[in-house]
């Protein structure tokens, strides 16, 4: 059973920064695409960032230039930076990750933190 395990989330004011991140683990043989979503009540999920085992990057428009994501391979673990964050920005986000383990492919959503940006 793979876990996903985030942090990070909180509450900041307009302008301020937090740090989100997410931990795969359970029997991993290899991290395919590292995503991170999120939702508001009322909106689907929409993708903030996403990063392919590759190195490919892609972010929603909405954040780009203020989201940077990455990936530490090592620890199965897949990060958000967010600056300059806008109350536009609060929502629950959720990491998703897909790959391979000791029986077949996976895909795993994160259970999801709360990020809140108010004044």
């Amino acid at each position: 059973q793979v876990q996903l395990v985030e942090s990070g989330g909180g509450l900041v004011q307009p302008g301020g920064s937090l740090r989100l991140s997410c931990a795969a683990s359970g029997g991993i043989f290899t991290i395919y695409n590292m995503r991170w979503y999120r939702q508001t009540p009322g909106k689907q999920h929409e993708m903030v960032a996403g990063v392919s085992g590759g190195g490919r990057i892609d972010y929603a428009d909405s954040v780009k230039g203020r989201f940077s994501i990455s990936r530490d391979n090592a620890k199965n673990t897949v990060y958000l930076q967010m600056n300059s964050l806008k109350p536009e920005d609060t929502a629950v986000y959720h990491c998703w990750v897909d790959g391979n383990k000791n029986d077949g492919y996976f895909n795993y959503w994160g259970q999801g933190t709360q990020v809140t940006v108010s004044s």
